[in-house]
């Protein structure tokens, strides 16, 4: 009786983590450096498939970069001393749903769009300290330099 006890809550733990990973909208494929991923209060180093979630934030430390790839196949990379948040992910094409806002508080970022820019250009902004960029184009890249003390 104990070992089918033990055997369903193993199983329910890993069906449960498989679950958690399904809500993942991107993963980091490059890195250099140290960089984390902090999702509400959760911060981790960032690794080669740290998975990335609405609300998560992305920090790069100096002589750092880290690459990230979206479930629509949008990739970013960004340089050293990066901060960006992504506010908003919706992709679920079928229904036309489609949505990707991020904000670049700092640093460096390099964007090739995926499918959301493709099927719906309006759907993608990155939000900057000065201004907002909306995608109509496939790539493009973006500094946004610290505040003069």
């Amino acid at each position: 009786m104990q070992i089918k006890s033990i055997a369903f809550y193993f199983l329910l733990a890993a069906s449960l983590s498989a679950w958690a990973d399904d809500s993942a909208i991107g993963y980091v494929k490059t890195l250099s450096g140290e960089a984390s991923v902090t999702t509400g209060k959760n911060k981790v180093a960032a690794q080669l498939g740290t998975p990335l979630f609405q609300g998560s934030q992305l920090k790069t430390g100096p002589k750092s970069s880290m690459g990230v790839t979206f479930k629509d196949d949008t990739v970013m990379s960004f340089g050293p001393d990066t901060e960006l948040s992504v506010d908003e992910y919706l992709y679920a094409p079928a229904q036309g749903k489609l949505k990707l806002g991020t904000k670049l508080a700092k640093g460096s970022m390099n964007y090739v769009s995926g499918v959301i820019a493709k099927l719906q250009p309006d759907a993608v902004s990155v939000k900057t300290p000065t201004g907002t960029i909306g995608v109509r184009g496939t790539q493009f890249v973006v500094l946004v330099e610290g505040a003069e003390q």
